[in-house]
């Protein structure tokens, strides 16, 4: 297929000594382009046309928690259209361990093949093992595919443009799609495979793995147990150039389309002590429109907590976002909490309804419960809805129950942790609501809470279990005190606002899962390493945010969403862009957007010391000039205030 000679690019051979699994390499093969990584293809791409988002190998245990390797013996054999890698995994967690050889080649027709040869250590219980292949939302959603199956019988389907509840694609050999000219192929060996809308968890790609949820999970797995796997590639057809290549990435504003800002709210500390004075000061000082607070009516304790949150709510100057928890002795929970309420008068502005073992809100229990709320609380809003991913929603498809809202929760690491997955899982926040809607029957969208780690795995539980190890809680993500963590949430707010989603709640108030340290020294230094008083790069974004609640959303548009985004307000004269940089390297921007002269505030490297230890910062003292027409340069992993005359 191609002609065009294969010569050694100086016969670069990388070890894993040499520290290779900290980057990432260019790799080609034939007219394909991707990135290799911690083990894993990403963004396998043809020209400007991305095919694949990622192929990589997972094992998942019992309760799905993903095994991340030691990867070792790492080597690389790269020439200018074709490489060949192989390196060895050692998957271990409590009594299990699974050691696997790989291999990549990629070869000069525009193949690839990936193999695994793996063998088992010890003997434990799994759900999977085995390869994984990301597929793009933005250039497969509504495509046609072919599914060959195991039995050599074929059948004509397409990727989803709604987020599917269920497997896409069943019982797959190999399966076929065009994308952008581009014939695509997918071949697989050593299981059956299978693919799901992993929008459902808020990641931004479809996904074909192996072994079918269908069949008996957990499996047992003997010690010496050998697992094969191969997966190969190919794509055929035309692979367009880009005609120009731009470094920088262009920013543009649509002022015609435009959006209501949500409600912003924040959640309780997960911390047992009460805020003190100066904390209660720090909280009281942003405008935040709810303050969402967990009972649990089937606890004896739920009214002391319930008290204390009254008084904070008070303290706060903030109305309450109530979550309520029943189990199935739900009259006579809720006849208790409409008797507490009737004393304590606590101004509440939402009320959520769950059950304690139910994935979403069982239609008959807010049947029983919301006559009983409105006859003391004719006014508020209630929301009906799941407190796990929105696929719990999905699956489980609310009735019509007299209810306001419906709501989910959003975390992005169910199933990867690293920064770029991240990013790159940011739009399918977007596509959650929009789905949302078309199960809310012109009902508003309420997500609650918005964190980073996942409270709870909600394969084992529906509400968040109290922690009660030495070590630091998996509930703790030590991005949230990082400048990342502050980018990754204008990401979010960007996608979710602009989506049309009527209520968000984010993070806690303080403590190591908040917006700041608050007064207590941090438990865990070595993993989360802030200290007393310590403000977090992601209060100055609320800080921000919601100290122009009065302007309104416009449709931002970058050309380059995984490297820079934006989140764009105005008041139909000014814009107000907050530019987040989610990489490690400092990045070229132009701004399409404004009519004059307008002015940078950066959160960044060089005003992170004075920003985390002032929670009035305003980065006055960061401020620039800069022309429309001028290229400039934004920081690594940076937020940038920036505010300009509006142009038309």
């Amino acid at each position: 297929m191609d002609s065009v000679p294969d010569t050694p690019e100086k016969e670069k051979i990388w070890h894993g000594d040499q520290n290779t699994n900290a980057g990432e390499i260019q790799l080609r093969a034939g007219d394909l382009s991707m990135i290799f990584e911690s083990g894993s293809l990403r963004y396998i791409s043809a020209g400007e046309n991305e095919l694949i988002r990622m192929i990589y190998a997972a094992v998942r245990d019992k309760d799905w928690m993903t095994i991340n390797p030691l990867i070792e013996d790492e080597k690389i054999r790269k020439n200018k259209r074709s490489f060949t890698i192989t390196f060895r995994c050692l998957y271990q967690s409590g009594t299990m361990a699974f050691s696997a050889d790989y291999t990549i080649e990629g070869k000069q027709d525009n193949t690839l093949i990936l193999t695994m040869e793996g063998k088992t250590l010890t003997k434990f219980e799994k759900n999977r093992i085995g390869f994984c292949v990301l597929h793009p939302i933005e250039g497969c959603s509504g495509k046609n595919c072919v599914i060959e199956h195991t039995d050599e019988s074929s059948e004509e389907s397409f990727f989803p443009e709604e987020i599917s509840p269920h497997q896409v694609f069943r019982d797959i050999k190999s399966m076929r799609w065009l994308l952008g000219g581009v014939s695509c192929k997918l071949d697989f060996e050593g299981d059956i495979f299978e693919t799901e809308d992993q929008r459902n968890w808020t990641d931004g790609s479809y996904k074909t793995y192996s072994t079918p949820l269908s069949l008996a999970h957990p499996v047992t797995l003997e010690k010496g147990v050998k697992i094969f796997q191969r997966v190969s590639f190919q794509a055929e057809g035309s692979f367009s150039i880009a005609e120009k290549y731009e470094e920088h990435t262009i920013i543009k504003v649509k002022p015609e389309e435009t959006f209501r800002l949500p409600d912003i709210g924040v959640c309780q500390s997960s911390r047992k002590s009460p805020p003190l004075k100066t904390e209660t000061s720090i909280i009281r000082s942003l405008r935040f429109d709810h303050y969402r607070v967990d009972l649990h009516l089937f606890e004896d304790s739920w009214q002391t907590k319930a008290d204390k949150a009254a008084n904070e709510s008070i303290d706060y100057g903030f109305p309450i976002e109530l979550a309520l928890f029943f189990d199935d002795n739900m009259l006579i929970q809720i006849a208790d909490f409409v008797k507490w309420y009737s004393h304590k008068k606590s101004a509440i502005s939402r009320i959520l309804l769950y059950h304690k073992t139910q994935p979403a809100t069982p239609d008959y229990l807010p049947s029983k419960v919301i006559p009983t709320i409105r006859n003391v609380m004719p006014e508020v809003k209630i929301t009906t809805g799941t407190n796990a991913n929105f696929a719990e929603l999905n699956r489980n498809r609310p009735g019509d129950t007299e209810n306001e809202n419906i709501c989910y929760s959003i975390h992005p690491q169910e199933h990867a942790s690293d920064n770029k997955t991240l990013v790159e899982n940011l739009r399918a926040q977007e596509y959650t609501v929009r789905s949302a809607m078309t199960l809310a029957n012109k009902k508003g969208i309420t997500v609650s809470p918005v964190t980073l780690q996942r409270r709870f795995n909600a394969n084992i539980s529906f509400i968040e279990i109290p922690w009660t190890g030495k070590e630091i809680p998996p509930q703790i993500d030590s991005r949230m005190m990082s400048l990342f963590g502050a980018c990754w949430t204008v990401g979010s707010l960007k996608y979710l606002s602009e989506a049309g989603a009527n209520s968000i709640t984010y993070y806690e108030t303080f403590g190591e899962r908040g917006l700041f340290q608050g007064e207590r020294d941090p438990a865990w230094t070595s993993q989360f390493p802030s200290y007393r008083g310590m403000i977090f790069p992601v209060y100055h974004v609320f800080k921000y945010l919601l100290g122009i609640k009065n302007y309104y959303g416009i449709k931002c548009t970058s050309s380059k969403p995984l490297i820079i985004d934006c989140l764009a307000l105005s008041d139909g004269r000014q814009a107000k862009l907050t530019l987040t940089n989610f990489t490690s390297k400092d990045q070229p921007v132009a701004l399409d957007c404004f009519s004059g002269l307008f002015r940078i505030r950066s959160l960044n490297s060089s005003s992170f010391s004075t920003a985390v230890t002032d929670y009035r910062w305003n980065g006055i003292d960061t401020e620039k000039i800069s022309k429309p027409q001028n290229i400039f340069s934004i920081e690594p992993y940076s937020v940038n205030f920036i505010e300009g005359w509006l142009k038309h």
